[in-house]
């Protein structure tokens, strides 16, 4: 079967939308957060109008409603990760705030001295939560350094890795470069020490199938903005027999057992981590996203991407003055590059004005940058939604940038 780009982008109400000076909009900011099409929209929408209460606390008919909407967002996911139950899935705000779970709850175990390994790729909220573990643990925070092609060393990561190696802590993709890291065999050899393995899913999940018993990770956080979903919603995977040896990071209702002045007892998983009331509309939406992108077919999706980010990298290789940062063989489709003599924000301001969305800054990357010898970048990252055309339109636009301000 065909990939129709144009079918698709029918189903995302805000692509007909103009960007700046009444130019068609082309949204190449993917990576920041992709548009929602008709199926979430519907779905939040019908949800709001006929179904709407507190789930798990009363027998009324519209309580019921909204847990059976909510339990489905939770199996869906479950089904999109692959997933042996959907108890498994704990809905958190995002990728953020699934990792600051588990660097409290099961970081908090840290011992002084033991050792959690990050990578020179990862975004802040995949380094800040450990600096906060350890500080309060006695932990020691040990970095993969990368390739000047924004490939990871792997044999730095092996010699890392030994017997006071407790976490290994990963992007599953890089949201600077693209590079997408091998986590399985980053599990195989994290688990050969006795370490666990977490991974920042955020921008590995739009790109490609995830299977997260075939990755072996032990934990894995996603976010419903980067994969067609809602804001303010995501989740985290974890073996059930990790999350039932974590203590709860957050009190209030829904995550208790027992509640007595003397002390207290907690619900199983994934109940002992969502304390208060959750975002019912986001875990229905992000269900809903999981089901787009598997209608839609998420190998069909990572082709269709890597045509792109091809045609873009081409284009731009061609042009004067213009650095690709993140040329590592295995990449999704994020294009980070520099003008000589341009500033990254001054990039972005000249491509908006002809009506081209891209992010520019460090992209919660700074040691990163920092690695690459930057500030910033440019960053262009495409959706399934993106066509060959926008793509030429991006590379027109960069060619008058270098031909006007060089």
């Amino acid at each position: 079967m065909s990939y129709d780009v144009e079918a698709l982008r029918a189903q995302f109400p805000i692509l007909a939308e103009t960007g700046r000076n009444g130019q068609p909009l082309v949204y190449l900011d993917n990576a920041a957060s992709t548009q929602r099409p008709l199926a979430v929209l519907d779905a939040v929408d019908h949800y709001e109008r006929h179904a709407h209460a507190n789930v798990h606390r009363a027998v009324h008919v519209l309580s019921q409603r909204a847990t059976e909407a909510y339990e489905a967002g939770r199996a869906q996911l479950a089904a999109f990760l692959n997933a042996p139950s959907p108890d498994e899935v704990v809905f958190t705000r995002g990728t953020t705030e699934a990792l600051n779970l588990v660097a409290y709850a099961w970081g908090g175990m840290l011992a002084p001295g033991d050792e959690v390994v990050l990578t020179a790729l990862e975004h802040h909220s995949n380094i800040v939560p450990w600096q906060l573990v350890a500080a309060r643990t006695g932990a020691v925070i040990r970095v993969v350094p990368i390739h000047d092609d924004g490939s990871l060393d792997l044999d730095a990561y092996d010699r890392l890795l030994g017997p006071r190696t407790k976490i290994v802590s990963v992007g599953h993709t890089s949201n600077a470069l693209g590079t997408v890291n091998p986590v399985a065999e980053m599990a195989a050899r994290a688990h050969a020490v006795g370490a666990i393995l977490v991974v920042d899913g955020a921008q590995g999940a739009p790109h490609a199938p995830i299977d997260v018993q075939a990755l072996g990770a032990d934990f894995f956080a996603l976010s419903g903005h980067k994969m067609y979903g809602p804001t303010g919603i995501g989740a985290l995977w974890g073996r059930m027999e990790l999350l039932e040896r974590m203590p709860p990071w957050q009190g209030g209702g829904d995550m208790i057992e027992t509640v007595r002045f003397e002390g207290s007892t907690w619900a199983a998983p994934p109940a002992r981590f969502e304390a208060g009331t959750p975002y019912i509309a986001g875990a229905v939406g992000i269900g809903a996203a999981a089901r787009f992108l598997m209608d839609v077919g998420r190998d069909a999706v990572s082709a269709h991407e890597a045509r792109l980010l091809a045609r873009a990298t081409a284009g731009l290789q061609s042009l004067d003055g213009v650095r690709i940062l993140g040329t590592a063989p295995h990449k999704a489709a994020v294009l980070s590059f520099v003008v000589d003599g341009l500033h990254p924000t001054d990039v972005g301001t000249f491509l908006d004005e002809d009506g081209i969305a891209v992010r520019t800054g460090h992209h919660c990357a700074q040691p990163l940058m920092e690695r690459l010898g930057v500030e910033a970048t440019a960053r262009a990252s495409f959706g399934l939604y993106n066509t060959e055309a926008e793509v030429d339109r991006f590379l027109t636009s960069m060619a008058k940038i270098v031909r006007l301000f060089r």
